[in-house]
């Protein structure tokens, strides 16, 4: 296969690492196509209100993810709505297969698929997914209002959504599994100031119980005491963190015992060619302003990579490259 033969970049995923992502390598020039089965923007989209994304005090998520997509197609990137199913190094180029059978050749990747929410792993949740228990506060907490709900967590994920639950419903309990909140102290501030939100501490969440009309409690057990106790709630918002979306990560890259995939300062994986961004990378924290930054770096990275193959006219990713 000859060089034209393939685009320079395939991004996989369109939160805000993979739009920023295409943003920058639409202005290096690049050939680019960006790949996102679902709705561009990713989580931020399940976000009532940003506030630490900068210059925007305070921004609704889905309203600054649709300002990242029309700024990436500004540029010009073309964004395919598919699936990817594989991504398959290879001695000349890079290969992408899509669900529909399509394959793309192409010299760069950048994997920007992100996480999904973290289950508890208790009886009922699966049973009753969409029936009372939920992993999305601005989706399903409408269907609550006038209610008691409980919210699993203490980051700031779960103290935001408790925020802006107990806008809605009578009464919000905060369940979490140690004796103070990991979220930043503005959010700890409000939650305290909240009337409406009760703190469960030392405790997790053991079982769901339910009927046919849904969620109607949640047992609870103290981790000190071992007491267990049934909290009368409908609904069950669950906010425990995020597992990194690492399905098609290929084999031979560089993972961390969690499953994040780890990189170099330029988000480069041990495969040249192949970059990891977002909530896929192994990193120190996770904001959507890194997300951002990550797919800034692994752009411009991975433009300076493309540049080079076709400056050396050497289109060969080295044999050992997946062994590393």
């Amino acid at each position: 296969m000859s060089s034209e033969d393939r685009i320079d970049l395939v991004i996989v995923g369109g939160g805000p690492a993979g739009l920023t992502a295409g943003i920058y390598a639409m202005r290096a020039a690049m050939h680019t196509l960006l790949v996102e089965r679902a709705v561009p923007g990713g989580q931020v989209n399940l976000s009532e209100a940003v506030e630490n994304w900068p210059g925007e005090p305070h921004i609704g998520g889905g309203e600054l993810a649709l300002k990242m997509l029309e700024h990436a197609r500004q540029y010009g990137l073309e964004i395919r709505d598919a699936e990817v199913v594989a991504v398959e190094p290879g001695l000349e180029c890079h290969t992408v297969r899509l669900a529909g059978g399509e394959e793309i050749r192409t010299h760069a990747v950048i994997l920007a698929t992100g996480g999904s929410p973290r289950k508890l792993g208790v009886p009922g949740e699966l049973e009753y997914y969409g029936k009372g228990v939920s992993y999305c506060a601005v989706c399903d907490g409408f269907f609550f209002r006038g209610k008691s709900v409980a919210v699993v967590g203490g980051g700031d994920s779960a103290v935001e959504e408790a925020l802006y639950l107990a806008k809605l419903a009578r009464h919000v309990y905060l369940v979490h599994r140690r004796d103070q909140l990991r979220a930043s102290m503005i959010l700890q501030q409000r939650a305290r100031a909240e009337c409406k939100i009760e703190f469960v501490w030392n405790s997790q969440v053991t079982a769901i119980r339910a009927d046919a009309s849904g969620v109607r409690a949640v047992e609870v057990e103290n981790r000190q005491s071992g007491a267990r106790r049934d909290l009368a709630v409908d609904g069950l918002f669950v906010f425990i963190g995020f597992e990194p979306n690492n399905a098609l990560v290929p084999a031979g890259a560089r993972m961390s015992a969690e499953g994040y995939v780890i990189t170099d300062e330029a988000c480069a994986t041990n495969i040249p060619g192949i970059y990891a961004v977002g909530d896929l990378r192994h990193k120190y924290a996770r904001q959507i302003v890194i997300a951002a930054a990550d797919g800034c770096t692994a752009a411009l990275a991975a433009a300076h990579y493309v540049e080079a193959r076709k400056a050396s006219g050497v289109c060969a990713v080295p044999e050992e490259a997946g062994r590393r």
